[in-house]
């Protein structure tokens, strides 16, 4: 080794590694404020701030925590900064503004429309500087923007998710495997086929009768769930928008990824810290990160990220997984936590996701800029994907037949790069 080679500070692996030879054993009050303890410390030291300083705030678990604790370490309200949606199933407004009623932070919000992802959508790319391709990228611009207008730098609630186990694919996806496993194949894969034929109508009605919102993608995730054959597949399927991606890109090949040896950690006994460490190594830091800083830095603002403080990380590993996964929820230790600063009825809301309705947009004002870019001559003289196939799909999503917003986003976030680019 010589002075110019790069020394690893920290490990996740290690981390890890080290949390399972280390586990903690003391009482679980101990454990709530010992990562109350935590979060305070690294929250108050990325309050240090010469400029303007606030917070992204959803009114989910993970970001109403970070901005609890701020208010509780400042004499001012806390600046805290919020998207909504007018469609009811991705507005997550409306909770954000009880919680920060209740806190008494100086609070704002914006109301995104169509037409203001339309005016987005050019600049995507060079926000970006690739074929991105997670449509929360929009919404997370415009709240950055508007956070921009007050302050210089904002606290996020991300990585939340991947360190206590907030996902579903943790906890609902894991319990349905194994319901469905009971099932003989043969009539698993027969009932997922007969799932797959409903018309979205069906699967709307279905998700009003049950009160289940976006019913379209939970259902697709349970027919995933139920044609798997073990829980790395399962798991491969929830988190893949395509689960044959070589079909539909000319030449493509299978390829042997790190999402697919997940059965290879072996350190870690329980599927739920599998799953979350995979998506710590993965999604968060290929995904979520970069969608938050370069939309941020796009604006020409800093963001911070409490929850990746390095002692926070390596206790939660540390942590058995009943403390975070525990009576079909998610981080429950968070929500000890945030119990300190608020009242359960504000905390105890069931998990929405931090998306957009692109499926009915692109069946709206982003229709023309899609065909565009799905024109069939384009695709066939381009040469990257096969021009049938993402045809089928897109006539199959504006008919209301199929919901392809995923595949077809993935596919027009690299037509509009790569259109750019030529």
């Amino acid at each position: 080794m010589t002075l110019s080679d790069p020394i690893e500070y920290w490990s996740l692996s290690e981390t890890v590694r080290s949390g399972i030879e280390n586990p903690f054993e003391d009482a679980e009050d101990v454990a709530i404020n010992r990562l109350d303890s935590l979060l305070k410390k690294s929250i108050e030291q990325q309050m240090v701030s010469d400029v303007p300083l606030g917070a992204f705030l959803s009114g989910g678990i993970d970001s109403s925590t970070i901005v609890a604790i701020m208010q509780s370490l400042s004499a001012e309200r806390i600046k805290t900064f919020t998207i909504g949606f007018h469609e009811s199933d991705y507005n997550e407004a409306n909770h954000a503004k009880v919680v920060a009623e209740y806190l008494g932070t100086d609070h704002s919000e914006l109301y995104v429309t169509e037409d203001d992802a339309m005016k987005v959508i050019p600049s995507l790319n060079e926000i970006y500087d690739e074929p991105f391709s997670d449509s929360s990228q929009i919404p997370t611009f415009l709240v950055s923007r508007l956070t921009n207008q007050d302050v210089t730098v904002s606290l996020s609630g991300d990585a939340g998710d991947e360190i206590f186990g907030g996902y579903n694919r943790y906890n609902a996806a894991v319990r349905l495997f194994n319901q469905f496993n009971k099932i003989p194949k043969s009539l698993r894969l027969k009932l997922a086929s007969i799932l797959k034929g409903l018309p979205i109508k069906a699967w709307e009605q279905l998700g009003r009768i049950s009160n289940i919102r976006q019913p379209q993608e939970k259902i697709k995730k349970v027919i995933s769930i139920m044609q798997s054959l073990d829980m790395e597949e399962a798991y491969l399927n929830l988190i893949s928008h395509n689960n044959s991606p070589s079909n539909i890109v000319i030449g493509g090949n299978e390829l042997d990824t790190f999402h697919h040896n997940l059965h290879s950690i072996a350190d870690l006994k329980n599927i739920e810290s599998k799953m979350m460490y995979m998506d710590m190594m993965t999604y968060l830091t290929d995904d979520i990160l970069v969608k938050l800083d370069r939309a941020a830095m796009a604006v020409s603002l800093e963001t911070r990220v409490p929850f990746l403080n390095t002692e926070v990380i390596d206790f939660a590993w540390r942590l058995p997984i009943n403390m975070k996964i525990r009576n079909n929820k998610g981080k429950w230790i968070l929500r000890e936590v945030l119990k300190k600063y608020m009242p359960n009825k504000i905390i105890d809301r069931p998990k929405m996701g931090f998306g957009i309705p692109i499926d009915k947009w692109l069946r709206g004002s982003l229709l023309d800029w899609a065909e565009n870019l799905l024109d069939d001559q384009k695709l066939k003289q381009q040469g990257y994907f096969q021009s049938a196939l993402v045809r089928n799909m897109w006539k199959e999503h504006l008919s209301g037949k199929r919901n392809h917003q995923y595949e077809l986003w993935d596919i027009l976030m690299f037509q509009s790069w790569l259109e750019e680019k030529k």
